[in-house]
């Protein structure tokens, strides 16, 4: 009997195929680290990669997260279905290799794929994101089923297994996140970052093919020729591209791709491009030139709001070109003008390329305008200029009652605050942003063109505010002198056109979503 009962038992396992070697539980550990925090290294660079194209919005922000989860869902799916199927350790290298080939291969991809979808519509983000981050995310994410296969050789720790090598995925992920936004964003160019990414995924499939060969010994584990030629070809050709897609940045700050053009038509004139988009025109030679017809309203404003050449206590909410505080600053000799600016490298580059020159009545001061703003004494500006975007989007913090009861609070009692808004028709957001401005001051003005008004156009308005009667009587007059038709809407016509628009705060204020079109 106990023979027989032998004889049962022992056939089924001489039969059953050897479960593949663990990896050491150190390399296993890092192997999981690794990918896990390059895909979130992936996820925070590739909002700054689409940005030059489709802008930073909720959407964008929105649509990038999901198609990382999207690639992580489907990747670790893949990854455990193969891991299933085939020996995990003939795998493990491919992955990484084709992974670091594949994020290399991103920035052409997101290049020339970005010019051609250049806008916010839905179908364009949504594409543009799933381009650059669902390809070398997806092979990241199978990496760790493969891990989990190999290290399951005792199924009384499975549980210790997994949770182990998920907690490790995780802390990836963290630090990867905190890293990217703190320390690599800062120092390095969203290429130098993908690049080097790439590099290092590389060179671990390799060392780690390298390895495992010399574990496995002369029977095996050896790529066939024409796989690793396919690696190789594939490599050299995302080298190839990445070399030749265009830039669309001369430099890269923390927060934005910019540029600077000259003129054509005027030596001494710079435009700023802030991803893709128009942000500030500055003339070298003459800081009182205004190009742009909203610079040209919120001069005219400060013209009116007290008399020629007194100097002004100004406070600017955005800095871009710094072209009204310059415009302030040489029309009213004596002015203090206090600039928040979120990115520093924006300050650096207006310092090198468009003639900024601080000191005591010109100073920037680098960081969020929300957060500074509660740092400013009471009744301390005779005039405060709201000009902060997040590409064309005003941020959403800096919309809000509340934001606007902290500007009343700076402001002296017969202030000005004048804010420029971008919206399109049926222009929801500039009706809710009026409404909410109202809500706070006694005295609330709009200036823009009129077919913007009428609702057939997008257009930058301007809003005029004030606990003081405002000086309307002497804005008409001058808006006709200016070479692009606008108009003046009163306080009561106002409150007639914003009827009864939502008021944002901070507990609800959905820019993004009053800012699409209809």
């Amino acid at each position: 009997m106990s023979s027989t009962s032998s004889d049962v038992i022992a056939g089924p396992a001489a039969d059953a195929p050897v479960p593949p070697r663990a990896l050491p539980n150190g390399l296993a550990a890092f192997l999981v680290f690794l990918s896990s925090g390059a895909v979130l290294v992936l996820e925070t660079v590739s909002l700054r990669l689409v940005g030059p194209y489709v802008g930073v919005t909720l959407q964008v922000t929105s649509s990038v997260i999901g198609m990382a989860l999207a690639a992580i869902a489907y990747g670790a799916w893949f990854g455990g279905w193969l891991a299933d199927r085939r020996d995990p350790r003939t795998l493990l290298a491919p992955a990484l290799v084709l992974a670091g080939i594949a994020t290399a291969i991103t920035l052409p991809i997101v290049r020339y794929a970005g010019e051609a979808l250049r806008g916010g519509a839905a179908s364009a983000v949504l594409l543009l994101t799933a381009l650059t981050v669902l390809l070398p995310a997806a092979l990241l994410a199978g990496i760790t089923p493969l891990v989990v296969k190999l290290q399951l050789a005792d199924l009384r720790r499975t549980g210790q297994v997994v949770g182990k090598l998920s907690g490790i995925g995780t802390l990836g992920g963290i630090t990867a996140t905190l890293g990217t936004g703190f320390v690599l964003v800062a120092a390095l160019s969203s290429t130098v970052i993908v690049l080097g990414l790439a590099a290092v995924l590389g060179v671990t499939g390799l060392a780690l093919g390298v390895w495992l060969r010399r574990q496995a010994g002369p029977s095996g584990l050896s790529a066939p020729g024409r796989v690793k030629a396919a690696l190789a070809l594939l490599g050299l050709a995302a080298a190839g591209l990445t070399a030749a897609a265009p830039n669309p940045c001369d430099v890269e700050t923390a927060y934005h791709c910019a540029r600077v053009e000259v003129d054509p038509s005027w030596p001494q004139g710079r435009t700023l491009y802030l991803n893709s988009a128009e942000h500030s025109y500055v003339d070298l030679g003459e800081p009182t030139h205004l190009k742009y017809a909203y610079t040209q309203w919120i001069g005219l404003v400060a013209d009116v709001a007290r008399p020629a050449k007194q100097p002004m206590d100004a406070l600017h909410l955005g800095g871009g070109g710094f072209t009204v505080p310059h415009y302030l600053a040489a029309t009213r000799p004596g002015s203090d003008n206090l600039v928040f600016e979120l990115d520093g490298g924006l300050v650096e580059l207006d310092r090198r390329e468009l003639g900024l020159s601080t000191g005591p009545q010109m100073r920037a001061e680098v960081g969020d305008a929300r957060v500074l703003l509660r740092g400013e004494p009471a009744d301390s500006r005779d005039f405060i200029v709201g000009d902060a975007f997040g590409h064309l989007v005003v941020p959403w913090h800096l919309a809000t009652r509340e934001m606007a009861a902290d500007i009343r609070r700076v402001l002296r009692p017969d202030g000005i605050y004048v804010q420029n808004v971008i919206d399109y028709p049926p222009g929801r957001f500039i009706r809710a942003e009026l409404a909410t401005v109202k809500a706070e001051f006694a005295h609330v003005a709009l200036i823009a063109p009129p077919g913007a008004i009428d609702g057939r156009q997008g257009a930058n308005f301007v809003i005029v505010a004030s606990d003081a009667p405002l000086p309307l009587a002497a804005i008409p007059p001058g808006l006709k002198l200016l070479p692009e038709p606008a108009a003046l809407m009163d306080e009561a016509a106002v409150t007639e056109w914003v009827g009864d628009a939502m008021v944002l705060t901070d507990d609800y204020a959905p820019v993004d979503q009053l800012l699409a079109t209809a």
